[in-house]
């Protein structure tokens, strides 16, 4: 398994529009955040987790070849503004994107001229699909474990493939999910910030996080500007947990 990180931003992205902290002004390649997302390669298969407004711009210099599925953790716009751009992978064939049913009717009201009885040609063509987030499901032969996580008082779904798991925009993890993330060799999860926020894991609470679920490795994403300048976090963190950057590509 290929994972690469497309964005590892909030939902502002960084640097913020008309910001001039030392974070939004540092030349350092990995304090430019797009916003946040995954291309994962696993079992010939091509699967991508959100699909927010910088798409277009993450997936230009990566290889034209079919999206297997796309995995959509919740409707939030930063997580599914760039579904238009995914009109040329529907070239191939119509694009499968899979949620929660209340993210997927979200889709209808804010990209409806896609699910139109009478669609103007050209427009992306997707097919919908409802996860259980009990129920283990597959892309094209490769199972997929969604964990059901708490973005504040929305519920949302994170996913574990294989022994990889992305939780994005937690504030807090139900007891019975913690099942689901037993025995990671990688665990992705959001850390906003140095300071608290109400629906978004901060540094600290991220740490503690992971401190129970105990992966092998975890990357750190969904970061604003005041998280502070990566080089200085990193050398402050635990061993084994990593600043996820955008580009940033690793195996498993």
């Amino acid at each position: 398994m290929k994972i690469k990180f497309l964005g590892t931003g909030t939902s502002t992205g960084v640097p913020e529009i008309g910001c001039k902290c030392e974070v939004c002004t540092s030349k350092d390649i990995k304090d430019r955040r797009l916003r946040a997302s995954v291309l994962i390669h696993t079992e010939n298969k091509k699967i991508l987790i959100d699909c927010g407004p910088d798409f277009r711009q993450q997936i230009m210099d990566e290889e034209f070849s079919p999206m297997d599925g796309v995995l959509l953790t919740h409707e939030h716009y930063d997580h599914v503004g760039g579904l238009d751009d995914l009109r040329p992978f529907c070239k191939f064939d119509d694009v499968d994107i899979y949620s929660a049913s209340s993210t997927l009717n979200a889709l209808k009201l804010r990209i409806p001229y896609s699910f139109s009885e009478h669609k103007y040609p050209g427009v992306p063509t997707f097919r919908l699909h409802e996860v259980n987030p009990d129920e283990i499901f597959s892309v094209r032969g490769v199972n997929i474990q969604p964990v059901k996580v708490m973005h504040h008082k929305l519920s949302i779904l994170g996913y574990r493939i294989g022994n990889f798991a992305y939780l994005t925009d937690v504030k807090f993890i139900p007891d019975e999910e913690y099942l689901k993330l037993k025995n990671l060799d990688v665990l992705v999860i959001n850390a906003l910030r140095i300071g608290e926020h109400m629906s978004h894991l901060n540094l600290e609470q991220a740490l503690a996080e992971v401190d129970k679920i105990k992966p092998r490795k975890t990357y750190l994403i969904h970061m604003s500007h005041h998280m502070g300048l990566h080089e200085k976090v990193q050398e402050q963190l635990p061993e084994n947990i990593f600043l996820s950057y955008d580009g940033l590509e690793i195996e498993m």
